[in-house]
């Protein structure tokens, strides 16, 4: 049973990364539950599809040719811990034009349905802004 489980969890983190490169946020907001919540480091959770899709149509206006990578997958008690590295170029409207590869996780509890039910993500902002140069 356990390694059906891992199997279900693998694809979700597979499908979920696949969403994330696909410009269109709103695939991204279908894997979480109707009141879901993805947090990104400090910012207040966004909380429904709907917000979690704006997030994630944040990201991919930003960098038009982002790429997202699934690093790996670790199943805990209560959760699963969801490591990616994002690639893309900030060439979005207001962007700087510069490269960034930053790598981070997100932390996700799943609900009833099997989606996630809350995420907290987390990345180094401040190595992110170095990388777009906003920040020295």
């Amino acid at each position: 049973m356990k390694h059906d489980h891992a199997g279900l969890i693998r694809s979700l983190g597979e499908a979920y990364t696949a969403a994330w490169c696909s410009q269109d946020p709103d695939r991204v907001a279908a894997f979480y539950e109707e009141d879901g919540s993805l947090t990104v480091n400090e910012d207040p959770p966004a909380i429904g599809r709907a917000a979690i899709a704006n997030v994630a149509r944040g990201f991919m206006t930003g960098f038009p040719d982002m790429k997202v990578f699934l690093d790996r997958l670790v199943l805990e008690n209560d959760g699963v811990i969801y490591h990616w590295t994002l690639t893309g170029t900030n060439n979005g409207p207001g962007g700087t034009g510069r490269k960034v590869h930053i790598s981070g996780y997100e932390v996700w509890q799943l609900g009833a349905q099997g989606l996630i039910a809350r995420s907290q993500g987390h990345f180094d902002s401040v190595e992110y802004r170095r990388q777009l140069g906003t920040i020295d």
